[in-house]
């Protein structure tokens, strides 16, 4: 009891003589005094806020591609919307204006989505023969800058042979130039095939029902009705490629770099969905146009070929989609 009383005692003048300013007539001359600073200083280091590069290089959220999922998600509502209207017949369509089309029309578009399947087989066949020749495959999926200049110039070169090219009905120049030009674009797309045999299947089929639900809206919409889109999908297309060029510096684990690749993905998807239903009235339109005794005859294949490169495109963004590429893996 003793010791604590002490204690307590010792502790209260401890505690009181800190607490309480010491009158300097009773401190003795010989005694020093230290005062120590009980506030806290007035220069604290403190954390500055993440600068705006800081931010967009920080590690990409959870949340990353919810903004281009969200834009695809309302584009697809968007066009269930248009099917279901243009669909009901509340205006006279291009399919309702088919039975009046001469037969040489009908030849034409015939004829056009004649060479858009062809496009697509010869597409398949050669991206899964280079796929299977290991000399090939190590040619096309290199990263390098020179591989990436080379691929990109054979398939603009070889496009541009094509649509410079003179049709002639039958077998000819033109459609060797076209076999190639397919070809190409097959070796180049090759490396997708390391996705899997049960994902490719899975995107072309969802593939086949995205360009068929496009068409249909495109054919029952009125004739020329999507022809006015031009500009605005030129703007998407420019956006889509500089965020693709962009995202081959970038990381897409950045912030800045899964933004801009879910630009590309998601994005490019709504893009070439757009183009998908100009271009399928141009074909219409371009059929109904051409002069039938003109200086040259109708060129389905340069009508052909924007609808294949649509095709492709959604394909290839589908099947990115479905790998897990747009921030979907299953957990």
């Amino acid at each position: 009891m003793l010791s604590r009383l002490c204690v307590s005692r010792s502790a209260f003048s401890v505690t009181h003589t800190l607490k309480t300013p010491i009158p300097q007539k009773f401190v003795p001359k010989n005694y020093v005094v230290r005062n120590y600073a009980r506030e806290p200083r007035s220069r604290v280091a403190t954390r500055s806020q993440p600068t705006v590069w800081e931010r967009l290089m920080a590690p990409a959220g959870p949340n990353a591609f919810s903004l281009g999922k969200g834009a695809l998600a309302g584009a697809s509502a968007v066009g269930i919307g248009a099917l279901c209207y243009y669909g009901s017949g509340v205006k006279p369509g291009t399919l309702q204006e088919a039975h009046l089309w001469p037969q040489y029309v009908k030849d034409r578009i015939k004829a056009t989505y004649g060479y858009i399947a062809g496009s697509l087989v010869l597409t398949a066949g050669s991206a899964v023969t280079v796929f299977r020749t290991p000399a090939l495959l190590n040619l096309v999926a290199r990263n390098g800058w020179m591989s990436i200049i080379m691929t990109m110039a054979l398939m603009i070169g070889s496009g541009m042979v094509v649509r410079g090219m003179e049709y002639k009905p039958g077998f000819g120049a033109k459609q060797l130039a076209w076999m190639a030009h397919t070809g190409i674009m097959g070796a180049v797309i090759a490396p997708i095939c390391f996705l899997g045999g049960p994902v490719l299947m899975r995107a072309a089929w969802y593939t086949a029902g995205v360009v068929g639900g496009l068409s249909t809206i495109a054919v029952c919409a009125p004739s020329g009705e999507f022809l006015n889109m031009r500009a605005p999908l030129a703007m998407g297309l420019g956006a889509v490629f500089a965020a693709s060029l962009a995202s081959m510096f970038l990381p897409p684990t950045t912030a800045l770099g899964a933004g801009l690749y879910s630009l590309s993905l998601y994005g490019g998807l709504i893009v070439f969905g757009g183009f998908l239903l100009y271009d399928t009235q141009a074909i219409v339109k371009r059929a109904e146009m051409h002069p039938t005794f003109g200086y040259q005859p109708y060129d389905p294949i340069n009508s052909a070929i924007s609808v294949y490169l649509d095709i492709l495109n959604i394909f290839m963004r589908i099947a990115m989609i479905l790998s897990g590429g747009g921030g979907n893996k299953r957990k």
